[in-house]
């Protein structure tokens, strides 16, 4: 049954009918292929027509195609012989060994090639002249060529798909590359907005309010006077992050990342928004990895802003120890007591990003409350980036 659905191609039909129109016109004419022939007259015109039919197959059954029409082109040798048929013979071969199966299109050269080789030794041996080498020339120009060629074709063809669906491949795994290191680097401007701009916003939002709140001329002064220094500090980091975006050209000097040398000015600062911080630092600070610095120099900015919104009163202390393998920040500030002042709101974001930083370079990060009413920030960088600096879930004390 679906053998008769198959319809044949519209390359294939016009295939059949130019060869059986041509075949006609040579049968017309009188022009025949064999002299010493067993059936005479229109009989040609029977393989003549089965050839042209199966023409219509040459795609969908290649496989029955190439062996009927074997049968037909034998057939032919016995009538006056034509040549349209011969020819549509050999587009048969060729379309066998494109169309076919694989196996199938591996073996048409190798069965026809035998049989070229076999058919000239027959008949070398049958007649005994030199003349019998053409009998195989002629077999082997309209079965093994065409076979061969069909083959070599089909070669081409799959190895152009291949390099097309290789080259879409390479596409698709440059545009995952392409959305992932858009996707990091989102992740990274954000955590270095966020790190930059919190900290005075958050002065900003808790000096705001207490000006507002108490009705105290030196309180409001002062509260002002902070509020201008991290507006115009905080307006500064924002130029400075858009002049890294905006990348300006060879004109422009880069900008320098902070570093731990600066750690000192970070806390002065937090003493001016109302902090009670402190910095001891244990190691030398100089000489680390960029990335290791910023990251260490961030978690400790954002555990002050962190401090800043939602510590008690007390002491907060930023400790600095670096050692031959790793550099750890921590950051011990006031838990569970009652705050006079006012809060900013926080949206979780700095542990987030903190985190983020910790693992980017193999660290360990800890944040959470301690015993004696402490919250402790604690992270752990290494030095070199060969692995993790420990195991997931393992204490850094």
């Amino acid at each position: 049954m679906q053998f008769a659905l198959d319809r044949p191609h519209r390359d294939d039909v016009r295939i059949a009918v130019v060869g059986l129109l041509g075949g006609l016109a040579l049968w017309g004419l009188g022009l025949g292929m064999n002299s010493g022939r067993v059936f005479d007259g229109a009989w040609l015109l029977v393989p003549l027509v089965v050839m042209a039919a199966l023409e219509l197959l040459r795609r969908t059954r290649p496989r029955f195609a190439v062996i009927a029409g074997t049968v037909a082109v034998i057939a032919d040798q016995f009538t006056q012989g034509s040549l349209a048929t011969v020819l549509m013979f050999t587009d048969l071969m060729y379309a066998g060994a494109l169309y076919g199966t694989p196996a199938a299109a591996r073996r048409l050269p190798v069965v026809t090639g035998m049989l070229t080789v076999a058919v000239t030794l027959g008949f070398v041996a049958w007649w005994r002249q030199p003349e019998a080498v053409l009998i195989g020339v002629a077999t082997g120009l309209v079965s093994f060529g065409p076979a061969a060629t069909g083959m070599l074709v089909r070669g081409h063809r799959e190895a152009a798909q291949a390099e097309r669906l290789r080259a879409e491949q390479t596409a698709l795994l440059a545009e995952m590359d392409r959305a992932q290191a858009v996707t990091a680097e989102r992740a990274r401007m954000a955590r270095e907005l966020h790190d930059m701009v919190a900290n005075h916003l958050s002065a900003i939002a808790i000096h705001s309010t207490a000006a507002l709140s108490l009705d105290d001329p030196d309180t409001t002064r002062g509260a002002l006077k902070t509020i201008r220094e991290n507006s115009v500090e905080g307006l500064a980091e924002m130029r400075r992050l858009i002049g890294i975006l905006r990348d300006a050209g060879e004109d422009t000097e880069p900008v320098a990342a902070p570093t731990l040398e600066s750690l000192g000015a970070l806390v002065e600062q937090s003493r001016t928004n109302g902090l009670d911080a402190h910095l001891a630092v244990s190691g030398a600070v100089t000489g680390l990895p960029a990335p290791v610095e910023l990251a260490a120099y961030r978690i400790v900015q954002e555990s002050l802003t962190n401090a800043l919104k939602h510590a008690g009163q007390g002491r907060v202390t930023v400790a600095v120890d670096r050692s031959a393998e790793r550099i750890e920040v921590r950051v011990d500030s006031p838990y569970g007591a009652d705050r006079d002042g006012p809060r900013a709101p926080g949206s979780g974001a700095g542990l987030v990003g903190m985190r983020e930083r910790a693992a980017l370079l193999g660290g360990v990060f800890e944040a959470g409350p301690q015993d004696g009413g402490v919250w402790r920030v604690r992270a752990a960088l290494p030095l070199h980036t060969e692995g993790p600096l420990h195991t997931e879930g393992e204490d850094l004390t």
